[in-house]
Parts: structure tokens; C-alpha cells; sequence
């Protein structure tokens, strides 16, 4: 079958407001085969630490603050990453799944994907927010609000040049999405009004451009999943958990002065 499609090509230099791709350090065990990824906290400018909790990665998000979506290619050949945001495609608003759109990036390349893909030039920015505010909530499905995944594809062999294929019939509007409410991993879901969610922010400049890529085969060769919540949420669900500071010892004489019993407060 053929597994071509038209893509989106991260482009590394770009535009004032988004001058130079973020390239995250090298990554952590697990943390991605082919696709190292890692989310920004955009309004502090600090990577959000992963907290691993059943088998999953988590990270704490801070309502109101915008954030983006580091992603590395970490092969030796181009790959295609499909990004879904709380269960709806970044690029194409449609409900995702793998045959859908998404992003390329060249061997070594870094891209900062900052928001939900409004054309060529502009995206609108991903920012945590209330669950009933989110993107996939506002347009009606709720459903998988609260998780980040990528799909990595590598690039079937091809020859030195590649007829452009058609672009994809499939529908691109922003109100097409869907998303997926899951059950609190620790078995005591939050209050639904109390979860963190993906809204859709500011309209902001961010290049790519089309190109060409045909698929070795039809599943992803890996699928990165990361869940988020509020910091909040995430202590009340101990997938962060705090030292538990010592509890204060008694003295019998905390007071070395003499006197007599005086009255208590009216």
C-alpha cells in the first residue's frame, strides 16, 4: 500500500518570533527512540520534569501558561511525527489517528511546535487551561483531554527525486476534533472542572512548508505518550510525591520563665 502523503516540513529558521527551534538536551532513558520529546513551559522558559508513575509519563502544568512541543529527530533518516493533543491533530483538527498529517524533520533537526496549525504561517498557541475551556471540549468532545502523543514514522526508501504527490482529500477544519475524557490512573479521578486541558491562544507566526514523504510502512515505528495535569492533581493522585517533613516533638518546658497560671482569651 501506498503510504505517501503531503506533510509539513519543520523548517528550522524562522521567523522574529520564533528565531531558533528548541533543541532539548540529550535524552533521558525511554525518553524516545527515533523522537526525543519534551514539553516547554513557554511563559517561565523551563523544560517540564517527567514524572514517571504505573508505566506513565506525567508532567505538571501551570494554568494560563503557554507551552510547545520540543520534538528531535534523533535518527539517521527523515521521519514524520503526528502529534495529537488531547486526542485532536495539531496540524489538521480532525480526530486523531496515525494516517493523518504531521510534521517532518531532517536528521539532527529540532522543532518547537507551539500551537494548534492554522496554516503555513500562523498557529494557535497551546496553553493549559480549565478542562471546560480546552480546544477538544469547546468543540465538543472531551473525551482524551489531557494527553500528548506522537507517532514516529520512518521514511521508506526513495530515489534522489520524488514526484510531488497530491495533497490529502482528507477534511482540515479546526472545529473537527475529538477527544477522550480517561479515568484517573490512581483510581480517585479529580473533580473533571479541576483538570488541566489545551486551549486555543493567540494566533502566532510559525513557518513550515509542504514537502513530500512516503511512509516504510504503515504503523508507527514509535508512539511517545505524555499525560498532564495540574501540579495540584498530580499530588492529590501521588504521581508527585513530597518528603514528609518530621513531625514536631513536645517538650514538656517550652517556656523557662516563672509566674502563675494567667487567664486564657476571652
Amino acid at each position: 500500500m501506498n503510504w505517501r502523503i503531503l506533510a509539513l516540513l519543520a523548517l528550522t529558521a524562522l521567523s522574529a518570533s520564533c528565531s531558533s527551534a528548541h533543541i532539548p538536551p540529550p535524552p533521558e532513558p525511554g525518553a524516545g527512540r527515533l523522537a526525543q520529546i519534551d514539553v516547554i513551559d513557554r511563559t517561565n522558559g523551563t523544560t517540564l520534569p517527567v514524572y514517571w508513575y504505573r508505566g506513565e509519563r506525567w508532567i505538571a502544568g501551570a494554568p494560563g501558561h503557554r507551552y510547545a512541543i520540543a520534538v528531535r529527530n534523533r535518527s539517521n533518516g527523515r521521519i514524520l511525527t503526528v502529534l495529537a493533543v488531547d486526542g485532536v491533530n495539531a496540524v489538521s483538527g480532525e480526530t486523531a489517528s496515525w494516517e493523518q498529517t504531521g510534521y517532518v524533520l531532517d536528521p539532527g533537526r529540532g522543532f518547537d511546535i507551539r500551537g494548534w496549525r492554522k496554516s503555513q504561517e500562523r498557529v494557535a498557541a497551546f496553553e493549559f487551561t480549565a478542562l471546560d475551556n480546552s480546544y477538544a471540549a469547546r468543540t465538543g468532545r472531551p473525551e482524551n483531554v489531557g494527553v500528548i502523543g506522537v507517532a514516529v514514522f520512518r521514511e521508506a526508501p526513495r530515489p534522489d527525486m520524488v514526484p510531488l504527490a497530491p495533497a490529502p482529500s482528507t477534511k482540515s477544519s479546526a472545529d473537527s476534533n475529538s477527544a477522550r475524557e480517561r479515568e484517573d490512573a490512581a483510581g480517585a479521578a479529580p473533580r473533571a472542572e479541576s483538570r488541566l486541558g489545551t486551549g486555543h491562544g493567540r494566533s502566532e507566526t510559525s513557518r513550515v512548508t509542504y514537502t513530500d514523504f512516503e511512509r516504510a510502512r504503515s504503523a508507527p515505528d514509535e508512539v511517545i505518550t505524555i499525560r498532564y495535569d495540574s501540579r495540584e492533581n498530580l499530588l492529590a493522585m501521588g504521581v508527585i510525591t513530597q518528603p514528609r517533613l518530621p513531625a514536631p516533638v513536645p517538650t514538656p518546658f517550652p517556656n523557662s520563665e516563672s509566674g502563675f497560671v494567667p487567664d486564657p482569651p476571652r
